[in-house]
C-alpha cells in the first residue's frame, strides 16, 4: 500500500504527499490534465511542443537547467494523448528548489520568439527523425486516422502533420498555456523523505499566489461504433513486411480495461504466450509479434503487430493472427493460463510501488482518474477477472467489423 496525505490549495491545486524516510531523495511531480486530445484539429502537436517550451525558461528563471543542476536535480517530462507530466528528482534537503522552479514556470512561462523558434525546430526535427525518416516511423500517423474517424485520438502526440508545428504562432502558444497550465488543471505530488507539514508550507508559499484559472470543460466528439473493417496498404523502403491490426477497446476507467490488459498479456507476454509460442516458435510464421492496448482515458485501441518472415505471404500471416484471435473468442482459456498472467501483473505492481518517482507519477495519475487510492487496489481489479470475462471481452473485441488493418509491404516484395 502506498500511503499519502491530500490537500487542496485555495486556487484549486490538488496536492498529494507520500512520505518515504527510507530514501534521502524526493520527487516533485506536476501532472497537467492536457494532452493531444485537447488540441485544435488544425493546430495539433501543441501539447508536446509545450512540454519542450516549459524547459525554455520562465520570467524569473531564464535557464531552467542551471538551478536544477546546482541542486543536484534531474528533471524530465512526457506528453501523451491524455496528459502532460513533469518531474524533478533531487536530494530532499534541496526540495524547495523544485517548488521554486515548477511554480515559476506555471505562473509565468517566458514567452519569447527565440524560445519558440528553438523549441519549434527541436520538435520539427524530432518529427522528421522519429516519424518520417525511419522504417515504420509513420505507423501512428497512419493507424490512428484509420481507426478513429472523429475522436481527436485520430492524431498522434507529435501532431497530425509537420506544418502544424512549423506554423505555430506565439498567440496560439499563449492561448494554450492560459487555458491548460493553471493550478485548477494540475496535480502536484511530492514523494520521498518529506513531511506533509513542510510540503504544505512550501506549496502555499510557492504555488498559493498563482491565480486559479478555470478548469477547462472537455467536450470531445464520441467515436461512433465501427461497423465495417478498414484497411490500408503501404509500399515503403522497409527491412521486411509488417502488419498492424487495431481494435476499439476499453477506456481507462472501464472495468473492461483490466480484462483487455490481461488478454494482451495472454497473447504476447513472454515466450510462452499464445502468439509467440504458436506463430514464432512452432509455426515459424513471424520473426516478432506483440499485442498491447493504448490504455487511453477515452476508449482506446488494442493493437496486434508483427513482422512475418520473408518467405511468408501477408495473406498467410494475417490469417494466422485471426485464427489465434478466433480461438480466444470461441474457447474458454485454461485457469492456469490466466493465473500465470495475473502473477506477472502482481509482480509488476509490486515493482511500481518501490521507487519514489514511480509512486509519485502513479499517485498523480490515479488522482486524475478519480482517486489516488485507486492505485492501491489495481492488483485486486486484475485478480478479479475470470475466464468468462476473458472470453466475453475477446468476443466483443476481435470482430472483423471492429478491425483496422495497416499493412507495410517492402518495396522489393511489392
Amino acid at each position: 500500500m502506498v500511503s499519502f496525505d491530500r490537500f487542496t490549495l485555495t486556487n484549486g491545486l490538488r496536492v498529494l504527499v507520500h512520505q518515504d524516510n527510507a530514501t534521502p531523495m524526493a520527487v516533485v511531480n506536476v501532472l497537467y490534465d492536457v494532452g493531444a486530445r485537447d488540441e485544435n484539429p488544425d493546430r495539433t502537436g501543441f501539447a508536446h511542443l509545450f512540454e519542450h517550451l516549459m524547459f525554455g525558461g520562465s520570467v524569473n528563471i531564464p535557464n531552467f537547467d542551471g538551478p536544477s543542476q546546482v541542486a543536484g536535480a534531474q528533471n524530465n517530462a512526457f506528453t501523451s494523448n491524455d496528459i502532460t507530466n513533469y518531474y524533478i528528482t533531487l536530494p530532499a534537503a534541496n526540495i524547495e528548489t523544485a517548488f521554486w522552479l515548477e511554480s515559476d514556470r506555471m505562473l509565468g512561462l517566458a514567452f519569447n520568439e527565440k524560445s519558440l523558434e528553438v523549441q519549434r525546430n527541436v520538435v520539427c526535427e524530432e518529427f522528421k527523425q522519429r516519424y518520417l525518416n525511419q522504417p515504420y516511423g509513420d505507423v501512428w500517423l497512419r493507424l490512428r486516422p484509420l481507426a478513429y474517424q472523429v475522436h481527436p485520438y485520430r492524431w498522434a502526440t507529435i501532431g497530425k502533420e509537420l506544418a502544424h508545428i512549423e506554423h505555430a504562432k506565439m498567440e496560439d502558444v499563449k492561448d494554450f498555456f492560459a487555458t491548460y497550465y493553471t493550478p485548477a488543471n494540475a496535480y502536484l505530488v511530492v514523494a520521498g523523505n518529506v513531511e506533509t507539514a513542510t510540503v504544505k508550507a512550501l506549496a502555499e508559499k510557492w504555488f498559493g499566489p498563482i491565480p486559479a484559472g478555470q478548469k477547462p470543460r472537455r467536450q470531445l466528439p464520441v467515436e461512433p461504433a465501427q461497423l465495417a473493417p478498414r484497411r490500408e496498404v503501404v509500399h515503403a523502403d522497409i527491412p521486411q513486411n509488417a502488419i498492424y491490426m487495431a481494435f476499439h477497446g476499453a477506456a481507462r476507467r472501464d472495468s473492461g480495461y483490466y480484462t483487455v490488459d490481461l488478454i494482451t498479456d495472454l497473447l504476447s507476454q513472454g515466450q510462452s504466450s499464445r502468439l509467440y509460442r504458436r506463430l514464432v516458435k512452432e509455426n515459424q510464421l513471424f520473426s516478432e509479434i506483440s499485442a498491447y492496448q493504448t490504455g487511453s482515458m477515452d476508449p482506446g485501441l488494442v493493437v496486434v503487430e508483427g513482422k512475418p518472415l520473408p518467405d511468408v505471404t501477408m495473406e498467410a500471416a494475417e490469417e494466422a493472427i485471426w485464427r489465434e484471435l478466433a480461438e480466444l473468442r470461441s474457447h474458454p482459456i485454461e485457469p492456469y493460463e490466466l493465473e500465470k498472467v495475473k502473477n506477472k501483473i502482481e509482480s509488476t505492481m509490486v515493482f511500481a510501488e518501490m521507487g519514489i518517482l514511480e509512486k509519485a507519477m502513479n499517485l498523480a495519475y490515479f488522482e486524475l482518474l478519480g482517486d489516488a487510492d485507486g492505485f492501491n487496489h489495481e492488483t485486486q481489479r486484475y485478480l478479479a477477472v475470470t475466464e468468462a470475462d476473458i472470453q466475453r471481452q475477446a468476443q466483443q473485441l476481435f470482430r472483423k467489423e471492429n478491425s483496422s488493418t495497416l499493412i507495410y509491404l517492402a518495396n522489393d516484395h511489392a
